[in-house]
């Protein structure tokens, strides 16, 4: 007797979780083929971790993924975790190593050296690359999917496996059409918005500052009362703040905007000392040298370029008075700004800024198990697409791995929902 045909599978989108999906696939004896629509696969993974590709992270928790329900990742987390990602890339060849806050990276610091490996296994195990293949529609007729490219011809697959990423860094290839290809086929979209990137403030003086960093505390205050914190190295832009701290913080902040909320950003300069012994400090500072200019009387404690700003902010209208004329209540108002400056967010940086996207296919119309649709047996999501993302860190390379395997395996398998 003639063996029986293997299954036939589509992966659209040739980024971290579809090269993975592609090959959780074949290891189990489907016939793949990767659709890509840039010359290349795994343009996005070279961008990541700065160019040194954050694998993941040892200290991943369900705490670090967002969405309308981001218990849905529970289940590919825990089927492909961190323990079988950081495995899975030993074998094909990359070492790695844990650095601060658990983040992993190959030991050879090169992104490059991941995405070559992957392309390796890809050849190895038989996954046909199409690049420059430009997906632009979906159809299903005799139970199978009729994929049509944007610059003519098709594709005829038995299962698909949508995985086109989201729209952050456009330039990389993420321009959202995995979205219009999921909705062509009834599936809802949470509105997708830019994440883990930087936010603009509403204040004339920023290109004074532009370019100014210090350690310190960002926290998002909405209706009075605290919604998020974050510690790190904070930046001034021209246009309002980034830095690590802010980055983990604009989703939250997006959220509330898009809300209607009127959002502000805490900024803590001197995170060191609680505020009466700052007041303390302040007073001695002033004393031991009166005769000094207030503003130069700064230099040596916090950047000079933040002092004329700071003091203009607490009211100060001559700036070079001497520092033992300074009042109780200008020294109370210079002490509240270093601990609690706020800054009305106006919006964030648009997508070619960001780092990640916020949004995504509903995950209601997704079966957690097994990433595959609810709504069109045989059709499974991975990565970005989902209405799901997690923090800097590792995290979002670790849900692209988890539920591109779990979606690979599952759209080798016996199908069905």
């Amino acid at each position: 007797m003639p063996g029986k045909s293997k299954v036939r599978v589509a992966v659209i989108g040739g980024g971290a979780a579809g090269i993975v999906a592609a090959i959780a696939a074949s290891y189990k004896g489907a016939d793949v083929t990767i659709l890509e629509k840039n010359p290349r696969v795994g343009k996005k993974i070279l961008a990541t971790g700065n160019g040194r590709c954050n694998l993941t992270n040892v200290n991943l928790s369900i705490a670090n993924y967002h969405g309308k329900n981001p218990a849905f990742a529970r289940g590919a987390l825990a089927e492909f975790n961190v323990e079988k990602t950081i495995d899975f890339f030993e074998r094909l060849g990359v070492a790695h190593k844990v650095e601060e806050d658990g983040k992993v990276f190959p030991i050879s610091n090169q992104a490059s050296s991941v995405l070559d490996v992957l392309r390796y296994e890809l050849d190895q195990v038989g996954v046909q690359v199409l690049c420059e293949a430009a997906v632009n529609n979906i159809r299903i007729k005799d139970r199978r999917f009729l994929i049509s490219f944007q610059n003519g011809g098709g594709f005829k697959a038995d299962r698909v496996i949508l995985a086109t990423g989201g729209k952050a860094a456009p330039n990389l290839g993420s321009n959202g059409s995995g979205y219009a290809l999921a909705k062509s086929l009834g599936h809802s979209i949470v509105e997708p918005f830019p994440a883990l990137v930087q936010l603009k403030l509403a204040a004339a003086f920023f290109k004074q500052i532009k370019g100014v960093k210090f350690e310190g505390d960002a926290e998002i205050i909405v209706n009075n009362k605290s919604v998020g914190k974050a510690s790190g190295e904070i930046l001034f832009t021209e246009y309002g703040a980034s830095g690590p701290p802010v980055l983990a913080l604009s989703r939250k902040a997006g959220e509330f905007l898009r809300k209607g909320e009127t959002a502000w950003l805490k900024l803590v300069l001197i995170n060191t000392c609680g505020r009466d012994e700052l007041e303390r400090y302040l007073i001695k500072r002033f004393s031991d040298n009166p005769e000094k200019e207030l503003v130069f009387s700064f230099v040596g404690y916090i950047n000079k370029k933040l002092v004329p700003v700071i003091l203009k902010e607490a009211g100060i209208a001559d700036i070079k008075k001497p520092a033992g004329q300074v009042s109780p209540g200008e020294r109370g108002k210079i002490s509240r700004l270093l601990q609690d400056w706020r800054f009305q967010i106006k919006g964030t940086t648009s997508w070619p800024a960001a780092q990640v996207t916020a949004g995504g296919v509903d995950v209601r119309e997704i079966n957690w198990n097994t990433m595959e649709s609810k709504i069109v047996p045989e059709l499974y999501f991975a990565g970005e697409v989902i209405d799901i993302d997690g923090d800097c860190g590792g995290y979002n390379l670790q849900w692209a791995w988890s539920s591109g395997f779990v979606a690979g395996e599952s759209a080798a398998g016996v199908g069905g929902t």
